[in-house]
C-alpha cells in the first residue's frame, strides 16, 4: 500500500555538515511521502537549499525513483531544480531548490478558507503544472495541497509542484504507447483527495490527477470535504469512497461557481487513456475570472493577510 497520508519515514538525523562539507544542515522543515526534508545552506556561498533524506535501510529507494522523475521533468515551469542526488553515509539525499510555504500551510494561515478569486488563480497555475507533467508522460498520483509550494523572492507568486515519490509513467518509453488499463493496481495517493478509480485500485492515468485536482479546489472553497472526519475504522476507506460516489459536481460546489463542479464531472467522465482538454479547462476558469470581475493580479488571500 502506498498511501502517502499515512506512511512516512521518520527520525532521520543527518550530520551537521554533509556532502564533503558542502552543505551546513538546518532544521527539519517537512516530510514528504517517504522521507524528511531539511533546510540547509551551501558552506561557501550561503545559498539556501532544501535537502530530502531517505534511510539507506530502505530496500527500494523511493528517493532515487523521485530523482528520475525530476530528471524527466527538468526545465519545466514550477518544477524544482535538483542539484544533486546520491548516498551520503547512512542516508540517500537529494539537494534541490528551497521553496516557500505549501498551499496547505497558507490555507491554515488564512483560517482554512480561500476566496473564489484566489482559488481561480491557483487553479490556473496548478492546471498548467499538471499539463506539463502529463506532457512528459508522467502522472503524479498524489495531488494534494501539501504538494504545491509557492516560490520565494522574485518567484514568490509561482506555484511549484513537488513530491514525485508516487509518480509513474503512463506512456511507455519503449513503445510510446499508453499503459494498459488494469484492476488490482497499487493503492497510491492520499485518501482525502484520491480519485474514485484509485480507491477501487484501478490503474491511474491523467484523469485521476484531474479528479484529485478538483477535490483540492473544492477543499479550498468549502474549507473541508464531506468525507473528512470519518472515524478511523476497518471500513474507513470504503466509507470515504461511498461518500465520494454519492457526490456529483453540482452537489459539492453548491453555493459556489458551477465551474468547479463541471471540472469534477469532466474528470470523472474521462476515459482511461484520454488526454484532458487543458485548453477548455483553462478557459473555463479564465472566463469565470472575467465574469466575476476579478483581475489576475497575483494578489492572493495570504498577500492581503500579511499586509494587515
Amino acid at each position: 500500500m502506498a498511501d502517502s497520508s499515512r506512511y512516512v519515514y521518520r527520525n532521520i538525523n543527518p550530520p551537521p555538515v554533509i556532502l564533503g562539507g558542502r552543505y551546513i544542515m538546518g532544521e527539519c522543515v517537512g516530510s514528504g511521502s517517504y522521507g524528511q526534508i531539511f533546510h540547509a545552506t551551501h558552506a561557501q556561498t550561503g545559498h539556501p537549499v532544501a535537502i530530502k533524506f531517505e534511510s539507506n535501510r530502505i530496500k527500494w529507494s523511493v528517493l532515487r525513483h523521485e530523482y528520475e522523475m525530476y530528471k524527466q521533468l527538468a526545465g519545466g515551469p514550477g518544477i524544482p531544480v535538483v542539484k544533486w542526488c546520491g548516498d551520503d553515509g547512512n542516508n540517500k539525499s537529494m539537494v534541490m531548490d528551497l521553496l516557500g510555504p505549501s498551499l496547505e500551510d497558507l490555507f491554515e494561515h488564512c483560517h482554512r478558507r480561500f476566496s473564489v478569486k484566489t482559488v481561480i488563480m491557483l487553479a490556473d497555475q496548478i492546471l498548467s503544472r499538471l499539463e506539463f507533467v502529463h506532457s512528459r508522460g508522467i502522472v503524479h498520483r498524489d495531488i494534494k495541497p501539501d504538494n504545491f509550494l509557492m516560490g520565494i523572492a522574485s518567484r514568490g507568486n509561482q506555484v511549484n509542484i513537488i513530491d514525485f515519490g508516487l509518480a509513474k509513467r503512463f506512456i511507455n518509453l519503449a513503445s510510446r504507447r499508453h499503459i494498459p488499463y488494469q484492476r488490482g493496481a497499487e493503492y497510491a495517493g492520499t485518501t482525502r483527495y484520491m480519485s474514485i478509480h484509485a480507491h477501487r485500485r484501478m490503474e491511474q492515468s491523467r484523469r485521476d490527477d484531474l479528479e484529485s485536482f478538483a477535490y483540492v479546489l473544492l477543499y479550498f472553497l468549502r474549507g473541508s470535504l464531506p468525507w473528512q472526519g470519518i472515524p478511523r475504522s476497518v471500513d474507513k476507506d470504503e466509507l470515504i469512497l461511498a461518500r465520494k460516489r454519492d457526490q456529483i459536481g453540482a452537489t459539492l460546489c453548491a453555493g459556489y461557481p458551477q465551474e468547479f463542479g463541471i471540472l469534477l464531472d469532466y474528470a470523472r467522465a474521462l476515459p482511461f487513456d484520454a488526454a484532458p482538454d487543458y485548453i477548455y479547462l483553462r478557459h473555463l476558469f479564465r472566463d469565470l475570472m472575467v465574469r466575476m470581475g476579478y483581475r489576475y493580479d497575483y494578489i492572493f488571500d495570504w498577500s492581503l493577510a500579511n499586509r494587515r
